[in-house]
């Protein structure tokens, strides 16, 4: 295996397993546990479920993967904070779109070939890339597995203690 299939591998299996870990640990939080907020004044477990689905579910485009699955979620969950008052989804929902956003991203990033990644991200123009290649499709899973592996650390102090 060429350096360059190796490297693709290490980081879309750090991805998958830190995205394994938020599912496992959305699955087995209570919706009453996900209502409570991480630590004083910090985001509930509900706003963070939200906004990792809306986060995820901007990747689609970001990668070039097509269309969002649910772009009104941007309004609550990306463009303004949790306390801003906006009403939310039920959790129920939430779950669900985390779910089916998770699914059909790890059917089209496991669907990628490896030349692909170091392709352009749709986020940054054609003359951007050429100064700096290194802001690729591989890079967004970098920093999206590392925003996810942050909000992990939050919800995590919502798991009861033994």
């Amino acid at each position: 295996m060429e350096n360059s299939a190796v490297f693709i591998k290490m980081v879309l299996s750090n991805w998958q397993t830190q995205n394994g870990r938020l599912s496992a640990l959305f699955d087995k939080l209570s919706d009453d546990e996900l209502a409570t907020e991480t630590a004083p004044g910090r985001n509930t477990g509900i706003y963070l479920l939200g906004h990792m689905a809306a986060v995820h579910d901007g990747m689609f485009t970001i990668l070039g993967l097509g269309e969002r699955l649910y772009p009104e979620l941007d309004e609550v969950f990306i463009h303004n904070p949790d306390k801003s008052g906006l009403p939310k989804p039920p959790v129920s929902h939430l779950r669900e779109c985390w779910k089916k956003v998770s699914e059909t991203l790890e059917q089209h990033i496991n669907a990628t070939r490896p030349d692909e990644w170091f392709n352009r991200h749709n986020s940054v123009s054609e003359e951007d890339f050429a100064k700096e290649p290194h802001r690729n499709k591989l890079n967004i899973i970098i920093n999206r597995t590392n925003h996810l592996s942050t909000h992990l650390g939050q919800l995590n102090y919502l798991s009861p203690r033994s």
